[in-house]
């Protein structure tokens, strides 16, 4: 009887431990290969995308739907997303064995729909930089100045249905030549007139009897904001690796974070290398090819997390990167999609928006508008452009693109 119970110990803790050995492996990805009878290491693929319920495509082969993980031998996969009324998302990614590779594929919508925001013709839109808003000017019309006529500023959050914000109003009168920027907080605007420079609050209106001149103190106000912008930067470069931080502050022209602070944009003013394994990579980072050796002109987004550099465009013509105020002739412009995960690029007659490794170049908008004028909300559902629709006898009007 002793006997029977120790060979049934035995038993017991042998398919125990066989049983927890093939969750085990299971778990790190390998599946039992009947041709071979063994287990084979395999990687497992976890694809997600918004809107759910996508088709998913591996080396051009309907295999499932979005939001479930599938087990793949190691090696490099043509993955395609696709749902109808949507652009494909198409990107090659590496398996690896034992590693989760994770995906999300934002789509956006092949025929989006364009809503009018304002309706008194706009001109230089300037956005915050924090992107939350953007100011305007409304121009007497025939040289007749409206009540229409003035400074007015478009919050790009977006609020519950039913719960629009309309444009506001910061102040009155002709302002036919004015130029204007926000602060770095986006709380305040600095306008400058031919008759004076006033300091005007972005959240209330102050009519033009109530404008107090400030011009005697315009480059200390300047100055002022340009040290806060110094200093916010210097706070934001400070946890990374001092050579990182070194070749982001001697060796750009630009250098922009994106929303989650977990990803840089900047254009190189110099050329330098950056070493690899400053950050310790994480597991089932990003299989996309990158480059250290950045070069003058070019732009690249460095992502922190993941010890990565991408190259996202060659410099062969002009790109801005989110500046309040464009130069003559800018006519491209990157910018932060919310999602910290992709760009907006404007250029010409078309507005795309491309993952932050610079592939996957989606165009969600190609006509008529006046370029770099493209901004995003600040969720992932709309932007903004600045358009006539091609009519040549008005000037243009801001306008919603539904991306979703």
């Amino acid at each position: 009887m002793t006997k029977l119970r120790v060979l049934l110990a035995l038993l017991t803790l042998i398919l125990v431990g066989t049983f927890a050995t093939l969750i085990t492996l299971y778990a790190k990805g390998y599946r039992f290969d009947k041709k071979s009878f063994r287990f084979r290491p395999s990687g497992l693929l976890v694809l997600k995308s918004d809107p759910v319920g996508a088709s998913v495509y591996i080396n051009g082969e309907l295999i499932t739907a979005t939001d479930n993980t599938i087990s793949l031998s190691p090696g490099a996969y043509d993955v395609s997303i696709k749902k109808e009324g949507y652009h494909a998302w198409e990107k090659r990614l590496i398996v690896e064995k034992e590693i989760v590779t994770e995906a999300g594929a934002s789509l956006f919508k092949v025929a989006p729909s364009l809503s009018a925001i304002t309706f008194s013709s706009v001109v230089n839109p300037v956005l915050a930089p924090d992107g939350s808003k953007i100011a305007y000017l409304v121009l007497p019309e025939n040289g007749i100045t409206s009540e229409a006529s003035g400074l007015w500023v478009l919050e790009t959050v977006n609020l519950p249905v039913g719960f629009a914000k309309e444009p506001r109003k910061i102040t009155d009168g002709d302002l036919t030549d004015a130029t204007y920027i926000f602060s770095p907080d986006g709380r305040q605007i600095l306008l400058t007139v031919k008759t004076g420079v006033f300091l005007l609050d972005s959240g209330t209106l102050t009519s033009q009897s109530k404008r107090v001149n400030i011009a005697s103190r315009k480059d200390i106000v300047l100055a002022d904001w340009q040290k806060q912008k110094q200093n916010r930067l210097l706070a934001q470069l400070k946890p990374l690796p001092d050579e990182l931080e070194d070749i982001l502050t001697r060796k750009t022209s630009v250098v922009l974070f994106s929303p989650d602070e977990n990803k840089i944009v900047y254009t190189a003013s110099g050329a330098a290398s950056i070493k690899k394994e400053l950050i310790r990579p994480l597991p089932g980072s990003s299989t996309q090819r990158e480059e250290r050796d950045i070069k003058m002109g070019r732009t690249y987004v460095y992502d922190i997390k993941e010890d990565r550099n991408f190259l996202i465009d060659d410099g062969a013509e002009p790109l801005i990167l989110n500046q309040q105020v464009f130069p003559e002739g800018a006519l491209r412009r990157a910018s932060w999609f919310p999602t910290s995960k992709h760009l907006v690029l404007a250029e010409g007659n078309k507005i795309s928006i491309m993952d932050y490794d610079g592939t996957n170049r989606q165009e969600v908008y190609t006509g008529s508008y006046v370029a770099p004028h493209a901004y995003p909300f600040a969720s992932t559902s709309r932007l903004l452009i600045l358009t006539n629709l091609g009519a040549t006898d008005s000037l243009p009007n801001l306008y919603s693109i539904s991306l979703k």
